[in-house]
C-alpha cells in the first residue's frame, strides 16, 4: 500500500465513525474517553469539545500528548482479522478565537448534537496536530502516516 493509498483509506476511515477513544495520561495512569470528534479535510488535524471541568481536560492541561484510536469494527468476531484501526497520535491544545470558531463549525457539521455543549462558556475545543497516523490492517499490517 503506497502513501496515497494509505491517505484514501485514512479518508475513507475517518469519515464514517463518529466516536474515537482519546487516550490522556494522569498523574498516576491513563485515562481513556469516548469523543465525538472531527478531522480537518487535509488530515493534520483532529478535533474534538469537552468541557474544562473533566478529567480529561486536567489530563490534557497537565500532559498534552494523546493518542486517538478510531476503527471499523462491527462487534464480532471476525473483526479481528478484518478491521482496519487507526491511531493518531499527537499534542493537543485548546483552540482559539478564529481557529475556535473555525473548528467549532466543523464540529458542528458533522456532529448536531454537540451545539449546547459548544455554546457553553466551560466548553473547550481541543485541536490535536497529529505528528503519526499508524494504520493497522488484518489485526497485525501496521503503516505509518505522518501529515
Amino acid at each position: 500500500m503506497g502513501p496515497e493509498d494509505l491517505m484514501a483509506t485514512l479518508h475513507g476511515l475517518l469519515a464514517s465513525p463518529r466516536l474515537a477513544v482519546l487516550a490522556t495520561q494522569g498523574d498516576e495512569q491513563p485515562h481513556t474517553s469516548l469523543v465525538a470528534f472531527a478531522t480537518t479535510e487535509d488530515l493534520r488535524f483532529l478535533v474534538f469539545a469537552t468541557e474544562r471541568a473533566t478529567r480529561k481536560f486536567a489530563n490534557l492541561s497537565a500532559n498534552p500528548g494523546v493518542a486517538m484510536l478510531v476503527d471499523d469494527r462491527s462487534q464480532c468476531e471476525a473483526d479481528l482479522s478484518e478491521a482496519t484501526a487507526v491511531t493518531a497520535t499527537g499534542r493537543a491544545e485548546e483552540a482559539q478565537g478564529e481557529e475556535e470558531d473555525r473548528l467549532m463549525t466543523l464540529l458542528l457539521g458533522r456532529h448536531r448534537s454537540l451545539r449546547a455543549l459548544l455554546a457553553s462558556p466551560g466548553c473547550a475545543v481541543v485541536k490535536v496536530p497529529v505528528d503519526a497516523y499508524q494504520v493497522v490492517t488484518r489485526f497485525q499490517e501496521v503503516r505509518e502516516l505522518r501529515p
